[in-house]
């Protein structure tokens, strides 16, 4: 096709997660009640942790960029969703596929770059204890916290350059409820080999080599815990299985829709699901349910608001 011939798409149509209507608005009364009960328990994560003089550690000021960074996740492609469940309104302007893809990724490879602060934190902790205080200052807590978001948007913003060079002349429909690469790039009027290879590169193969890299390296410091002195030995342990448990959830997902030929599969829209909305929501509470100082420390804060 000539480029003289190309119509520029100006929108897309989402085809969601369900035609019947009636499994739409079940859909809905679920997302919607899941969203308005996690959502302000991770708001309460990170009130409690500014607000409370005895969560000072490092370990909750990343715990706390993290529940703010998938706050912002969440409220990238739900919100829409739940709209067009509810609506029936299932298009989208080149414009906002293009934002919505942005912000996923940025956020997303935040999110990723903030583990690997969080695993230094607890190298720092685990392997040199003495020099902590002197090393995972609050100063190098924010530069690990700015890089993630630096990281982030390099790696968003790199998608996003080589999406917005396709032509898009036709068809528009999006076999999902929000615009991804794995689908947007589909639906170009030209051969998308090289720009898969390099999405698949960034993305794809980007999420295999993190995962392996931080399961190693907690797998040492399981080891550097077990071989070491009994005193703490049970809450550094606690926490490592917490921060493995974690990188299974953000990383599972994310290597499972990017490693591979961006091709329909029968669980995408379910992985999709849990990628974008479900577990985001759920990475801060599985840490406050394994953390007691939280867990006091949020009931303190609830019963003071329900008393004054």
């Amino acid at each position: 096709m000539e480029e003289g011939n190309w119509t520029m798409v100006k929108d897309f149509v989402l085809l969601g997660l369900s035609q019947p209507r009636e499994v739409q608005l079940f859909l809905f009364s679920l997302f919607l009640i899941f969203y308005l009960l996690i959502l302000p328990v991770n708001i309460l994560i990170i009130v409690t942790i500014m607000s409370d003089p005895c969560l000072t550690n490092p370990m909750y000021f990343f715990l706390a960029n993290l529940a703010f960074l998938d706050i912002c996740y969440c409220s990238v492609t739900p919100p829409k969703m739940l709209a067009d469940l509810f609506c029936s309104r299932n298009a989208i302007s080149y414009g906002g596929c293009i934002t919505q893809l942005f912000f996923i990724h940025l956020l997303g490879g935040g999110e990723m770059s903030l583990i690997f602060g969080m695993a230094f934190d607890r190298y720092v902790a685990i392997c040199h204890p003495l020099h902590y205080a002197k090393v995972v200052t609050r100063a190098v807590c924010w530069v690990l916290v700015v890089f993630a978001w630096v990281i982030g948007f390099l790696h968003s913003i790199t998608q996003v350059i080589f999406i917005v060079q396709l032509p898009f002349c036709g068809p528009n429909k999006i076999d999902s409820f929000f615009c991804d690469i794995t689908q947007v790039i589909k639906l170009a009027c030209t051969d998308t080999y090289t720009v898969e290879f390099i999405m698949f590169f960034t993305s794809g193969m980007g999420s295999l080599l993190c995962f392996i890299f931080l399961l190693i390296s907690y797998g040492v410091l399981l080891l550097k815990v077990k071989t070491g002195s009994s005193q703490g030995k049970s809450k550094a342990t606690s926490t490592c299985i917490t921060h493995i448990i974690i990188i299974f959830i953000m990383f599972g997902p994310a290597i499972y829709i990017y490693c591979r030929p961006f091709q329909d599969f029968p669980l995408d829209k379910v992985v999709a699901v849990f990628h974008t909305m479900v577990f985001p929501l759920m990475n801060p509470m599985i840490y406050t349910l394994r953390n007691k100082k939280i867990k006091h420390a949020m009931w303190r804060i609830m019963i003071h608001i329900y008393c004054k």
